[in-house]
């Protein structure tokens, strides 16, 4: 099987970037996460698992290494155990291959770790300018959180989509902070659906 995977870190986008990509796959898988979520413990990351250690999947395809993850040792440990399986991964914004005509690629390491760490980096860069843009918000008068005076019913509450995500997470004993990064909600959301439900 040649599968191609791709990901985007919120709901709010809509993974249209994707579309331009007209190559023929017998599956295609967008998972809607956070990159510092592992990715055999992302909902398709499971699927592609799974596949690969059928030994069914014989090529993965990513528009960048980005899509993998944002933390270097998961992608490393991620691109080494497809490796191990025999899978060629292609990254298509770089022109690469782990192992072209079935063969080894002898830059493949270098460059995935390389790459990997970039963008790792590029995550802690976007986090530290949100924090930035936050405080700078707050200085000027600006308002964070939910409107005063919203009121809303804890049965409304957790009839929501969201908080029906989030318990069914916390029927599974995965951490808050999994949960948060998981289903990107914030980790006070997590914490006040755990304390209606006890």
């Amino acid at each position: 099987m040649k599968i191609k995977y791709n990901r985007i870190s919120t709901i709010g986008q809509t993974g249209n970037r994707y579309a331009d990509d007209k190559e023929v796959y017998n599956e295609t898988y967008l998972d809607k996460i956070s990159g510092s979520v592992a990715f055999k413990d992302r909902p398709f990351g499971k699927t592609i698992t799974e596949l690969v250690e059928e030994g069914k999947v014989k090529e993965l395809v990513v528009e960048e290494l980005s899509r993998l993850g944002r933390n270097t040792g998961d992608v490393i440990n991620v691109l080494d155990w497809l490796e191990e399986k025999d899978v060629n991964v292609r990254v298509r914004n770089l022109g690469i291959e782990s192992r072209p005509n079935g063969n080894k690629n002898p830059i493949w390491k270098m460059i995935s770790s390389v790459m990997s760490s970039l963008y790792e980096m590029e995550l802690e860069n976007i986090k530290e300018r949100t924090s930035v843009g936050r405080k700078v918000y707050v200085q000027n008068g600006g308002k964070l959180g939910r409107p005063k005076g919203a009121i809303e019913s804890d049965k409304k509450f957790l009839e929501k989509q969201s908080s029906k995500n989030i318990i069914k997470e916390l029927k599974k004993g995965k951490p808050i902070r999994d949960i948060s990064s998981i289903l990107d909600v914030s980790t006070r959301t997590v914490m006040k659906v755990k304390g209606l439900i006890q």
